[in-house]
C-alpha cells in the first residue's frame, strides 16, 4: 500500500501537481580555465631574476 492512497483528496491532488513540476537546472556559467588556474601567468627563474614565461 502506498502513503498517496492513504491521504485525503486535496492533499493527493497537491501531490500529483508536485509531480508534474519539474525543475530546470539552468546551466552554469563558470568559466573553469579561470577556476582552475589555468588562465594566469606563469614565472620561471632564469639567471636569479624571476621572469614571466
Amino acid at each position: 500500500m502506498r502513503i498517496a492512497d492513504r491521504l485525503p483528496d486535496d492533499q493527493r491532488q497537491k501531490l500529483q501537481g508536485m509531480n508534474k513540476k519539474k525543475r530546470k537546472r539552468k546551466p552554469e556559467k563558470v568559466d573553469w580555465h579561470d577556476i582552475m588556474g589555468m588562465n594566469r601567468d606563469t614565472f620561471k627563474r632564469s639567471k636569479g631574476a624571476i621572469r614571466r614565461r
